[in-house]
This record gives structure tokens, sequence and C-alpha cells, in this order.
């Protein structure tokens, strides 16, 4: 692709929002009757959209509580295979705190599945090499031996044709550590890896699980492995807006879980390492490489390449810094990264191209799938919180004794009613996805606030996710490309409780 058909693919979702949105308030003002036609379909198909997906967000969640439940440990054992199957787990650090990575290497060590059969791979970054040795020579000597190895890299600063973060991280050590396993005897065929944030806490029985899916699906090897993404860690010392966004989060994926013939990968998941060789591992000039593995499998078998869902949880921290304003401003920046996956969108042109082998049915279903969740993505909180009522603020007195003017608010109203159905499934499933409540955690009413914190959700709607969707659509429209920056998490006298 020619750089100027590039700039012309990044530019174009920006272009459709702002066109949309600037659409939206010239209309209220010239044709306002235009825009209340416009409102009342676009609220209507938000409410169908709802209704859409509360069941597939019911199957989830009723999936998940049957599989928190299942021995999948005594299931996997009796497989033909089992004994083949060998795990490999990165987990990526930068300016982590020494207790963090503990945590994270004990639940590993306490999976029901054999921790002599896990790899661990610590990677590091040269750009905090004097934390990061620290924490690896105090903590190599206390874990080695609980697992197959354990071992680490160091991942060099400023390496050409590379920006700083995960995915370049992950390249470097794969690249130092997959050959040498290899050729030790380890088949690409029978080792899953799991790329994991390093402050994910996984289920006791997640591997077990995990081995079980890879054992019994079709064509293991084509596949990615994503589980539950909790951000339980610290939930109940972040603020009531994290807690509804990362909770929106949740609930989103479990939603994917359910239909997954249209999902990638996201955040902490799981995919064989035939696949990885494959395709060369993790790119390195890229900040979202959760979902770019993916698609990065999906060109290569030129479409044969999909998500096997895991309804058991992995638990995260929430972005976490201490002071109140200080956690919101790093959850929108988190946001904001997590929003920049409209950089997907060039690759997956220029990729599907070059694939003549991949159906153009298979390709207009990934495009279209990307493009309309970047776009209601930055759009629909707008429309519907906001843009919607101007008309009836601005439009001229004439037609204010139109019928449809005096009756369409009533309309709305009611549609946002109905809308509500999906805010209160949310907040009652929540409920039930809560981690215990710490013994240092005294606030009374606890799960009181859990349940009005939702309230919040209109201004988390907005401020949390229309606006940081929109702001990455607008880098990226304009080139100015964004770098990948580290979410703070739990604050160090909480790691000490």
């Amino acid at each position: 692709m020619k750089h100027w058909q590039k700039r012309a693919v990044e530019i174009f979702p920006g272009v459709l929002v702002y066109t949309t949105l600037i659409g939206a308030i010239v209309l209220s003002f010239i044709r306002p009757l235009w825009m209340v036609y416009f409102i009342m379909v676009f609220d209507l198909y938000w409410l169908l959209r709802i209704l859409y997906f509360i069941p597939f967000l019911l199957a989830s969640w009723s999936r998940y509580r049957k599989a928190i439940r299942r021995d999948w440990q005594a299931d996997v054992e009796r497989l033909p295979g089992y004994d083949k199957v060998r795990h490999l787990i990165f987990l990526p650090t930068y300016k982590e705190d020494a207790n963090v990575i503990r945590d994270t290497l004990e639940s590993l060590d306490a999976c029901t599945y054999p921790s002599k059969r896990m790899v661990i791979v610590l990677a590091g970054e040269e750009r905090d090499q004097e934390n990061f040795r620290k924490i690896s020579e105090e903590l190599v000597p206390a874990f080695a031996d609980h697992f197959a190895e354990l071992l680490v890299t160091l991942h060099p600063k400023n390496l050409p044709n590379e920006i700083p973060g995960k995915g370049s991280n992950l390249n470097w050590a794969a690249n130092q550590i997959v050959p040498g396993l290899i050729e030790h005897g380890y088949d690409p065929d029978n080792v899953i890896v799991s790329s994991f944030d390093v402050d994910t806490i996984v289920h006791p029985q997640y591997f077990s699980c995990l081995s079980y899916s890879y054992l019994t699906v079709p064509e293991p090897t084509r596949s990615s492995y994503q589980p539950v993404a909790l951000y339980n860690n610290n939930l109940w010392e972040s603020p009531a807006a994290v807690r509804v966004a990362m909770f929106g989060t949740t609930f989103w994926l479990m939603t994917e879980l359910a239909r997954p013939e249209g999902m990638m990968t996201f955040s902490s998941h799981s995919m064989s390492l035939r696949m990885l060789v494959d395709v060369g591992y993790w790119q390195k000039d890229i900040v979202s490489e959760d979902s770019r593995i993916f698609l990065q499998g999906l060109v290569h078998y030129d479409g044969h390449y999909r998500v096997t869902p895991i309804h058991l949880p992995v638990s995260m921290d929430t972005v976490m810094t201490g002071s109140y304003g200080k956690a919101l401003v790093a959850l929108y920046k988190q946001l904001r990264r997590w929003a920049w996956g409209v950089e997907n969108l060039p690759y997956m042109v220029e990729a599907f191209r070059g694939r003549p082998n991949m159906s153009r049915g298979v390709k207009f279903a990934w495009l279209f799938k990307q493009m309309e969740g970047m776009f209601t993505w930055a759009t629909a909180p707008f429309l519907i919180f906001i843009l919607g009522y101007l008309p009836f603020w601005v439009a001229p007195e004439r037609f204010r004794n139109f019928a449809v003017f005096q009756n369409t608010p009533f309309t709305l109203q009611w549609l946002m009613r109905f809308a509500m159905i999906g805010l209160f499934v949310s907040a009652g499933l929540a409920l039930t996805l809560l981690p215990p409540r710490p013994a240092h955690y005294s606030r009374p009413y606890a799960y009181a606030i859990a349940m009005l914190q939702w309230a919040l959700l209109p201004v988390t709607f907005i401020v949390f996710g229309a606006v940081p969707a929109l702001d990455a659509q607008t880098r990226l429209m304009l080139g100015k490309y964004l770098g990948f920056n580290v979410s703070p998490k739990r604050k160090k006298e909480l790691l000490k409780t």
C-alpha cells in the first residue's frame, strides 16, 4: 500500500465520525425535523442492540458460573495427549512493583494444572533495568524450582523499527526464548502460549480448562483462547467511575465470548506456539498487540483462524494512583490506548489486499465489524445523551407546534427507559462478580454503593467511552500516532496490607 493510500485509510474513521457529529449539530439548526427523525431511528436501533446483546451476556454469565464450578483438571487428565501439553507464559513488565509480580507467580504456582509443565518468561525493559534486576534477583531464586523454567529477558531500548511497549517487548522475548525451547524438544503444536499483563491473577483452574479446550477443539493451532477479563485485584479501592468502566469492559467481553465468530483477542489471552512461529511473533511497532496478534493469525491462515472462549476469569488491576483525580486521568489514558485499536484498520486493508485466497465475505465481515465498532464507540454516547436533544433546544419556533416535535421527547424518554434494562442487568451481574471485600475496606453500605455507582453510566459512557475513542481516531486522522503508556496500578501501601 502506498503512503497516500495508507493515510487515506487512517483518515477515514475520523472523517466519518466528525461528519456524523458535525452533521448532527448543523441539521439541528437548519433541518431540525430531519434530525428528529434520525435520532428516533438511532435510539430505536440502540434499544434493539441492547435487547440483542442482553441474552448473549446472560448466556456467557451462565457459562461462567458453570465453568468456575467444574473440575477441569480431573476432566483434562482423562484426555489423550494431556501429557504432551506444555505452557509458555510471557509476563512483560515495566516499572512494576515486586509484590505485583510475586502475586502473579504465586497464582500460577497455585493452579491445579502442574506448574512443572509451565515455562515462565519474565520480560523486563532496559529502560527500567535497575528496578527489574532487583526484582528478578529476588523472585527468580524464590520461584525457579516451582516451574519447569523461570527465564528472564531484558528488552534493549532504542532498537530500530520499534515503539517502546508490550508488543516490542514480547517480540524480543519470544525471539530470545522460543528457538532454544524448540531446540530442546518443545513441539510448537503442543505448546500453548499465554500473553499476560504482569498483574494477571489466573483462576486456579484456568490452565486446566485451557488445556482441555486445546485438546478438544478442532484444529487447536488455528485458534486463540480468550478468558473472561475481570479487574478485581484492587476493585474495592478504585473510584466508582473506574469500577463502572472496568465492569463495562468485562460485560462487553462476555457478550463477545457468547458469539466468538466475530471477536478478536483482548488483554490477557492464550494461543498456540505454532501460530506464533508461523506469523513471526508479535509485531514490534504497534500499541494494540493483543488484537493485532489475532489478526496476524487471521491473515496468515487466509481467514481460517478463530477465538475459542474460555469461560474462566483472569483478574487484573484497575488503574490506581492513590489520587481520585489522577486515577481518572489514568483511566482515560488506558481507554484511549484501547481505542487505539483503530490502528488495526489500515493493517487489515493492506493485509487483506495481499491475501487472494481469503474470501471476500470474510474480508468484508471483519472490516465492517472494525469500522462499526470504532464508529459507534465514538458517536453513540454523544448522539444519545447530548445531540439527540439539541434540535428541541435550538429549533425555530415555527417547528415547535408540529406533532412530531411535541411527541418525540416522550417517545425518546420511553425508548431510554426500555434501554435501562441493560443498566439493571449490568448492575445485578456486577454484584455477582465482585471479589470479597478486603478487611481493610471498612466503608459502610459498600454493596449499596456498588449498585448506586451505575447511575454514573451516562457520564462514563461519554467521558470514558466516546471521548477517548474520538481522541484516538483524531490522532490517527492527523497522523499523530499514539505511543504505549503503562497504566499505574496498585498503590504500594495497598500492596503491603
